[in-house]
């Protein structure tokens, strides 16, 4: 991919742009709501930084994937919930207030584990000399483009309510706008990439977002977390926001590699069919749950 300018501009606004959206929608309430359920975002936490990232090499092995698609998968093991997990947990009856505790405190962690994740990545699956980690100054560009964007939202929520609530809507649309860019981008960029690594990398990537979902929900409910907040976790665990991995893999500030961003790009494609297939299959499992416990 050439380092163009208007891929070293246009990225990391568009990102900048998704995160300030979410911002907007962020309070201080979102994170004191932790101390509500700490239970269930301590497990989730644990799902998210522990367990996925452990699966997703698995996962690299099990396929044994070339270098670039492993750091590119575990890029995306790395990412937070994505911007849709808060939609798929409503039509799934899940906790949504939960989700946004949830995105507050995944998205501000993520800002360590994701460099830290990354590099190891790089150092593990490269040849030595093969691959140049993510130096200090690169990994202050990632929390500066993810993490910055999301306190100017908050703080502009806290001192101009009134305005952010009217920006939200408009927002939240250009926001929409820019992740369908992102993915267009990331599409016309490396078609011929997709076209060559599709084959390969698409089993892995449905086998993670399998995995995702099945952690996300079915580890809460092993330690007695109810179906609503397992529900929420499931959505959040399960759907890793790609456009972030897409972001960071194809500007040329970060890791400047498109085969990096193959694994994000189907990961999204197929994260919208299987969510929607599991919030359906949730619904109706709560259901049957509620039948039983109206018959007893």
């Amino acid at each position: 991919m050439e380092d163009s300018l208007a891929l070293t501009i246009f990225l990391p606004l568009a990102l900048g742009i998704i995160m300030l959206g979410l911002g907007l929608a962020l309070t201080s309430k979102d994170f004191h709501n932790v101390l509500k359920a700490p239970k269930a975002v301590l497990v989730a936490l644990f799902c998210q930084t522990i367990i996925l990232p452990l699966a997703c090499l698995g996962i690299i092995y099990l396929f044994d994937l070339e270098p670039a698609l492993a750091v590119g998968m575990m890029l995306l093991a790395a990412s937070p919930g994505g911007t849709s997990a808060n939609l798929y947990s409503h039509l799934a009856d899940g906790d949504v207030a939960l989700n946004i505790s949830l995105t507050a405190v995944n998205s501000a962690l993520s800002i360590i584990t994701l460099p830290l994740i990354v590099n190891w990545s790089l150092a593990h699956f490269f040849p030595e000399g093969q691959a140049i980690p993510l130096q200090f100054s690169k990994v202050m560009q990632v929390f500066i483009i993810v993490l910055g964007p999301v306190i100017i939202g908050m703080w502009i929520r806290n001192r101009y309510p009134a305005f952010a609530e009217r920006m939200a809507s408009p927002v939240k649309i250009l926001s929409l706008i820019f992740l369908l860019m992102v993915v267009v981008v990331a599409l016309v960029q490396e078609w011929e990439t997709l076209q060559i690594w599709a084959p390969i990398v698409g089993l892995a990537a449905l086998a993670f977002n399998l995995v995702s979902l099945a952690v996300g929900y079915f580890v809460p409910r092993a330690v007695g977390i109810n179906n609503r907040q397992a529900t929420a976790i499931g959505m959040e665990i399960g759907i890793h926001n790609g456009t972030l991995a897409i972001a960071i893999a194809l500007s040329p500030l970060l890791l400047n590699n498109p085969t990096m961003a193959v694994p994000a790009a189907i990961y999204g494609l197929i994260a919208f069919i299987t969510a929607a297939l599991f919030g359906y299959w949730l619904k109706k499992r709560h259901k049957a749950h509620k039948a039983i416990s109206i018959g007893s």
